[in-house]
């Protein structure tokens, strides 16, 4: 692989796995809000607004995530043999996982069916930390 292109790859991919991590963090905090919105009796139409752009949003940076990640992994011939890129990757379909529950969570809200209240929501809120905290580790640290 050229070294420009690799060097460009990697700006794409590192830009956009933060960007989805944006959605990754911010949707279940949108939930925080919609809870202690209708606890206070607040209008909470506007959250749900940005929920959903917030959701669509992340989609696309996961894509180019996704697309320029594997490219790298490809050209480097990194899916062979390499253990904590199989992790790595393992983490990062949970983290998909995570982030379609949370939106169902949110249309779940959107007809006043999300029971849980905004102390548990903030703790799931947690999960991508050590989630991201896991993944940054196996990508520095390679250990296998």
């Amino acid at each position: 692989m050229h070294p420009q292109l690799y060097l460009w790859l990697t700006v794409i991919h590192l830009v956009s796995v933060m960007a989805y991590a944006v959605s990754l963090f911010y949707l279940p905090r949108i939930l925080v809000h919609v809870a202690e919105g209708k606890a206070e009796a607040q209008s909470v139409d506007r959250l749900f607004i940005m929920a959903r752009k917030l959701f669509k949003f992340g989609n696309i940076m996961l894509v180019v995530s996704l697309i320029s990640g594997l490219w790298v992994a490809i050209e480097l011939g990194f899916l062979s043999g390499q253990g904590w890129l199989h992790a790595k990757l393992t983490l990062v379909l949970l983290f998909i996982g995570y982030n379609h529950v949370t939106f169902g969570m949110v249309k779940k809200a959107e007809r006043g069916k999300l029971t849980w209240s905004s102390k548990a929501l903030r703790w799931f809120n947690e999960i991508p930390l050590i989630a991201l905290i896991a993944i940054v580790y196996l990508v520095i640290a390679k250990p296998f």
